[in-house]
């Protein structure tokens, strides 16, 4: 086996603080989003020895020691030598990637990094997926505990590619004896830039909402998640940890903080329309997006509490701060609208114009199958 990269070496040599005895940790996607506050929080932490940051370009980080190059070229193993610890953050859930493009990148990046991790004697991965992963559906526990079964389906917008991370996830230490495989599991994301389909929403002009449903809504700020994960760095928890605020809030309470009004639909229209709208290509959400507005996917996090982790944020401080974030966009169905669409016609005009395509759609195919 080569020795350790140089730099790394001296990284350890260098220092006689506490954090010259913690270990090195490498992380991925690290140039963005989590990756660079999480790379930014473990280079000031007096718990870690050295960063080692690898993205496709070069972040902010100068305390950190960086690698640019593509997660799913081989050449990540010399990388990682001398790491003690990966922390693998580079995925794409961008609502915009093709879907193709984005299951290569995700699916392969991760075999990669947990091989070329085994292979330069890297003791621990950390994975970050998503409380999704359980599914949205009616009859879920309130909470949902780790080990609850991964009901979800491939049917919403990436999650396809976080259940297959997970059974990578499961399969690794099986394939390579020795590697400890943590995944963090975060409820809805916010902070730090993210934009998902679930985000998104809280940019409609009214809150979709499906005649029947049983919504309920927990978040995850990206402050919390990124303390979660350097738990998990630092080995105080392992294994399969899901993080979120605590409890969770009805959609009464959501509309009420927001301010926003709801408009409901029955099941049948709502999620016809969607999967049309997707399938004609107005909107970048499948049908599957919506279940996880309709039925409840909420987490305890008793692993991480148990460990002495606590949620600075509450869901009510995080919807606030995502209202925010998101305040003069205008998003229908899952399709962000410019502003001179919104102006055109009205976010709430161009709902029902959307939903009202789907129905000519239908229309019009009845009318051929017909002749």
């Amino acid at each position: 086996m080569s020795s350790p990269d140089p730099q790394v070496r001296a990284a350890r040599n260098h220092s006689t603080s506490p954090a010259s005895r913690g270990p090195v940790v490498a992380v991925t996607g690290a140039a963005a989003g989590v990756g660079a506050l999480l790379t930014e929080r473990l280079a000031a932490s007096e718990e870690i020895r050295q960063v080692v940051a690898i993205d496709e370009r070069r972040g902010e980080c100068a305390d950190a020691q960086w690698h640019i190059l593509d997660v799913r070229d081989p050449a990540i193993a010399e990388k990682l030598r001398g790491a003690d610890v990966v922390v693998h953050l580079a995925l794409d859930l961008d609502l915009e990637t093709d879907a193709a493009a984005r299951t290569a990148y995700n699916v392969r990046g991760t075999q990669t990094v947990l091989t070329a991790a085994a292979a330069a004697g890297v003791h621990r991965v950390v994975l970050c997926t998503s409380a999704m992963v359980y599914g949205a559906l009616p009859d879920n526990e309130l909470p949902l505990s780790e080990d609850a079964e991964l009901r979800a389906t491939a049917e919403a917008t990436g999650v396809g590619d976080l259940l297959e991370i997970e059974r990578l996830a499961r399969r690794a230490p099986r394939a390579h004896p020795g590697l400890n495989v943590t995944v963090v599991r975060p409820a809805v994301l916010v902070g730090g830039g993210t934009d998902t389909a679930l985000t998104r929403y809280f940019e409609s002009p009214r809150l979709l909402v499906v005649a029947g449903s049983t919504p309920a809504w927990q978040f995850c700020h990206v402050e919390d998640l990124c303390a979660a994960l350097e738990y998990a760095v630092v080995e105080k928890v392992e294994g399969e940890l899901a993080v979120g605020c605590d409890g969770w809030l009805e959609q009464e309470q959501v509309e009420e903080l927001s301010g926003i009004r709801r408009m409901e639909l029955p099941s049948a229209v709502a999620l016809g329309a969607a999967a049309r709208l997707h399938r004609i290509g107005l909107t970048p959400s499948p049908a599957g997006d919506l279940a996880y507005t309709m039925y409840p996917w909420v987490v305890s996090g008793s692993r991480l509490h148990d460990a002495g982790w606590r949620p600075r944020w509450t869901n009510e401080e995080v919807l606030t701060e995502l209202l925010e974030e998101v305040a003069g966009r205008h998003t229908v169905a899952g399709r962000r609208l410019g502003r001179k669409d919104a102006t055109a016609a009205g976010a709430a005009g161009a709902t029902v114009a959307l939903l009202g395509a789907a129905a000519v759609v239908r229309r019009a195919r009845k009318a051929r199958r017909r002749f």
